[in-house]
């Protein structure tokens, strides 16, 4: 199967972004992890920067992480001058991510099925030593019977395996969607496991 994302296909959906609303799982996420007051979050896949900015408005630092080329030049023109501090963008694959600073909230939108199966794992073990005691993770995981699930590149996970990832942890926040619908690239059927947990 031809991979429906590559650097161009990425550059367009965030173009495409720009009016969409904040994502409803990260809001859900703000709410639950409370008032930023400062306190670090992690963006994941920030993108076109909507879950960065809502963090930073939120009261939140944030440590927005994403490698398509231009996203910094695209996350300081939607940030206001006197947040530019409370800023980190950092420029790399997932691949390359060997440690993260010590966060409240991690919010990884859409971004972690696309990471290579043999990384997936180093990975998740990374963003788990990230989180703080009682700090929030929210994140989108692909199903097993989503239509991409023959990428060999990218991963997926049965209900029971997207669970046991959160292991250790309280789940506050466990909807599946299965179902036809749409994709940036068109129609598609989608298998999604929106999660929203609390380490203790």
């Amino acid at each position: 199967m031809e991979r429906p994302a590559g650097s161009k296909v990425w550059a367009e959906y965030n173009a495409a972004q720009a009016t969409r609303s904040v994502r409803p799982l990260c809001l859900d996420a703000m709410a639950l992890a409370g008032p930023g007051n400062g306190r670090q979050a992690i963006d994941l896949g920030c993108g076109a920067g909507k879950e960065t900015l809502a963090l930073l408005d939120e009261g939140w630092r944030v440590h927005a992480v994403d490698s398509l080329p231009g996203t910094r030049e695209r996350l300081l023109a939607i940030v206001p001058a006197a947040m530019d501090g409370l800023l980190y963008v950092d420029m790399r694959p997932f691949e390359d991510i060997r440690g993260l600073p010590e966060a409240g909230l991690i919010f990884a939108g859409y971004s972690l099925p696309f990471i290579h199966p043999k990384d997936f794992g180093r990975i998740w073990r990374v963003m788990l030593d990230a989180l703080r005691p009682a700090g929030v993770i929210a994140v989108n995981l692909f199903g097993d019977r989503d239509s991409w699930a023959d990428i060999a590149d990218w991963n997926f996970h049965t209900e029971a395996e997207a669970r046991q990832l959160f292991d250790g942890l309280e789940i506050l926040k466990f909807e599946v969607f299965d179902d036809d619908g749409q994709s940036f690239r068109g129609p598609k059927r989608w298998h999604i496991f929106d999660v929203i947990a609390r380490r203790p």
